[in-house]
């Protein structure tokens, strides 16, 4: 496929995965039936893993390399990848009907704003005027390609490290999709 300038890049498509994680969340506030509430709140936490990823695998040593303060703010952003990790796990092992859902999903939804406006005010135009196009595209293939084989559940006791997700995410991954596939549980 030849590249223009309606390619997606890294950027584009981590943005869109904010707005679609945002908006099932969202969702979630709205519906009242418990079933679809936890798949939604599945499905929310599977793309929020899996984003989270490949952000780690393939952006986060972009802004190492890149950012003039890219260490300071990769480790910024993996703390609050840690924090997220395990509202989502906490999230994940709690009823719907229990109160403490509603409250970890608001935590959850705070955390995940603060996380999204740090990445779109600061970092993401940063990458953008440091990165030539071409580069942000090809990554942004890399970061499609890393989210179909990432962890669908919270692994928050896991490293946040590329190497660590490029050699043992893939089966992580897979066991994930399996335990997904044997409970039901919904993950798009």
């Amino acid at each position: 496929m030849a590249e223009n300038a309606n390619t997606p890049d890294v950027v584009d498509v981590l943005t869109a995965d904010h707005r679609d994680v945002t908006a099932l969340i969202g969702e979630i506030w709205t519906i009242r039936d418990p079933m679809m509430r936890r798949d939604l709140a599945d499905t929310a936490i599977s793309e929020l893993v899996r984003h989270a990823v490949a952000e780690e695998m393939y952006v986060y040593p972009a802004m190492r390399e890149h950012l003039p303060d890219g260490d300071k703010a990769v480790a910024h952003d993996t703390e609050e990848h840690q924090e997220l990790e395990e509202a989502m796990k906490d999230l994940e092992g709690l009823e719907v009907n229990d109160p403490r859902f509603d409250q970890t999903l608001r935590r959850l939804e705070t955390m995940l704003a603060d996380h999204i406006q740090d990445e779109e005010s600061e970092q993401f135009p940063e990458l953008r005027q440091r990165i030539p196009r071409d580069e942000l595209v090809t990554m942004a293939a890399k970061v499609e390609r890393a989210k179909k084989l990432a962890p669908t559940r919270p692994h928050p006791s896991a490293p946040h490290s590329e190497l660590f997700h490029k050699i043992a995410g893939p089966g992580v991954g897979l066991v994930d999709r399996l335990r997904d596939l044997i409970t039901q549980r919904a993950t798009r």
